[in-house]
């Protein structure tokens, strides 16, 4: 059934593609909601989501570069944060725009159109759109900061819309998710390959994406982020691996992993693992090496390109197996991350069960058993790693270290623990020694046909540049 449901995608995608207008694409609805089904758009927006979010293909998604654990060999423009050149700021506002949130609105119309549903049906469904379509605007706030908004998604009735201010509509999208979360009961989406329509798992879901909302919210407005975490934390967050947010991909195109796409069936060999994260887990000798990396360069051998510079394939360790898998499963939220965000809040002293460490450890596991890792409990007790005596002056390095090693083939939570946490010091690139992005800077369709939303845009965030800071980004990223 998901081989159907997954090849009907790509005719799906096709029709959501067509535009007669280069930027009414990002802004209006081509399609008929008397032609397409609610189940096929809302299941075509997952995997648009998940795709652009796993891919590591140069010209969508560059985050596993940004979070430096990942760089590149003969090609290294983007190791080396030239992210204009291939435009990926303009691909990666289009997927999301376009073929995310475009399909998620009009599955929720289409699904209240449906005579044939209950009234508890529409909600639910609605509710589930509601949850990625709150994902997907905090995604996008925080890669380029204040974005279009209240007006996004209507061309008709705002063809150039305006930007919103970034802190506001992260206090719109908890208002949004407390909305849409009690009605995750009953019967969704028929279609659904995050999680087979289990209502109590998006229930979880919803409640974990509103956690990470108000840790992101901690440094600049601790009041509504102790609120919304502890909020978040009674409604039900993710308890073990069991509850992550993963699309199942099939064994066949186009229904691949794009990890797949780009390291195999691609032919190429353009990547390779960072000194970044090599040598900090070589210094702590983590035993995650054996699964993150290939054993090409011998047995508990593992040497990382250096950052930014131009990398012979076969003098570097290898990216590992898994990830050459065409069924490896994308994430989009893991027991993992949450374990580190209730870390945070335990050190801040919110209202949750658990202690600091308790819950740093937690996410260690986590990402132990998540990739089968053995020996967790010997790690755990290494000097380096034990909460008591693992190297920070205070919880922000401790967490934040083990966070973004686990954040390993999540690119952009990789980058977020680094300009959230503050930590690990990053590499300036070999080549140029550009500054590491804080975010991307708004694509050039927006400064030619919406210039005058876009200038006041960045004026607003302080200039649209690479190194201007997301609103919660308060405190400097080390890197050297």
């Amino acid at each position: 059934m998901k081989k159907i449901v997954l090849t009907i995608i790509s005719l799906v995608t096709l029709i959501s593609c067509q535009s007669d207008d280069k930027y009414e694409n990002y802004n209006r609805d081509p399609k008929n909601p008397t032609q397409v089904d609610a189940d096929f758009l809302f299941n075509n927006a997952q995997k648009s989501l998940v795709d652009q979010m796993t891919s590591t293909s140069v010209n969508r998604n560059v985050f596993r570069l940004l979070g430096q654990h990942w760089t590149e060999t003969t090609y290294f423009d983007e190791a080396n944060y030239d992210l204009t050149n291939r435009n990926i700021p303009e691909y990666h506002w289009s997927e999301m725009y376009r073929d995310v949130l475009l399909d998620l609105k009009t599955a929720k119309e289409v699904a209240e159109a449906n005579p044939e549903l209950s009234a508890g049906e529409i909600a639910a469904r609605k509710a589930q759109a509601e949850v990625l379509m709150v994902y997907t605007y905090q995604q996008l706030v925080d890669t380029y900061g204040n974005i279009p908004y209240t007006e996004s998604l209507d061309a008709e009735g705002f063809p150039l819309p305006a930007y919103d201010d970034a802190a506001t509509i992260y206090s719109d999208l908890i208002t949004r998710i407390d909305a849409a979360t009690p009605n995750l009961t009953g019967s969704g989406f028929s279609i659904d390959n995050i999680y087979g329509g289990d209502m109590a798992a998006w229930t979880k879901f919803a409640n974990s994406i509103k956690l990470r909302i108000g840790i992101r919210l901690s440094d600049v407005n601790p009041t509504l982020s102790q609120s919304t975490v502890e909020s978040a934390v009674a409604g039900g967050v993710f308890t073990s691996n069991d509850d992550n947010a993963t699309f199942e991909y099939q064994g066949a195109t186009p229904n691949t992993n794009p990890l797949w796409v780009d390291l195999v069936q691609s032919g190429r060999s353009d990547f390779v693992p960072a000194n970044t994260l090599v040598d900090f887990m070589n210094d702590l000798e983590d035993p995650r090496r054996a699964v993150y990396f290939d054993d090409n360069m011998g047995a508990d051998t593992y040497v990382g390109g250096i950052y930014g510079a131009s990398n012979t394939f076969s003098n570097y360790t290898h990216i590992g197996d898994l990830l050459h898998q065409p069924t490896f499963p994308g994430i989009l939220l893991d027991y993992s991350e949450v374990s580190f965000y209730l870390a945070e809040a335990a050190a801040r002293s919110y209202a949750v069960t658990g202690t600091v460490e308790e819950h740093y450890n937690n996410g260690i596991t986590a990402s132990f058993e998540y990739w089968d890792v053995a020996d967790v409990a010997t790690y755990l007790a290494k000097p380096e790693v034990a909460y008591a005596t693992a190297p920070g002056t205070d919880w922000r390095e401790k967490i934040g270290s083990q966070f973004w090693l686990a954040m390993y083939n999540r690119g952009f939570e990789a980058w977020t623990v680094w300009r959230k946490y503050d930590t690990p010091v990053f590499n300036l690139p070999e080549d140029t020694g550009n500054p590491v992005p804080a975010r991307y800077t708004y694509p050039i369709n927006e400064q030619t046909l919406n210039g005058t939303n876009w200038e006041a845009a960045s004026e607003a965030i302080g200039g649209d540049e690479q190194t201007t800071k997301i609103f919660w980004d308060v405190n400097d990223s080390p890197s050297n």
